[in-house]
């Protein structure tokens, strides 16, 4: 097995707890039934947030509500450049896989979608 990326990126309405949790959430599960991702198989979770957003952590969504409860996980922000989507959740997800990288499903919700136009 190899570790590979799943990447995935999603807007909020506001700069609400409830809005990140619930945004944080649905990329997650989305990301996860794409690609079949068993928690075992986790090595690590990385969420970022464009700067605006600061109400809550979106890993607490994976503790919470998805309940990966033994993967590590770690929050950061986006760095500050003018002109990026705004209200923005990413998520990487490192994944223990036999899948090959071209093989793997990403995925780009909401607003996010302008982001990487070529991924459906």
């Amino acid at each position: 097995m190899k570790i590979h990326g799943v990447k995935g990126a999603i807007t909020v309405q506001d700069n609400s707890a409830e809005a990140i949790m619930q945004a944080s959430a649905e990329l997650l599960e989305e990301l996860i039934r794409r690609n079949n991702i068993n928690q075992e198989d986790v090595a690590a979770v990385f969420f970022t947030t464009s700067p605006d957003l600061t109400a809550a952590f979106p890993a607490r969504a994976a503790r919470e509500r998805i309940k990966w409860d033994n993967v590590p996980l770690m929050c950061s922000h986006e760095m500050h450049k003018n002109g990026a989507l705004q209200k923005c959740i990413r998520i990487l997800i490192m994944w223990n896989t036999n899948l090959m990288q071209n093989e793997i499903s990403h995925a780009y919700l909401r607003d996010a979608s302008i982001l990487r136009p070529d991924i459906l």
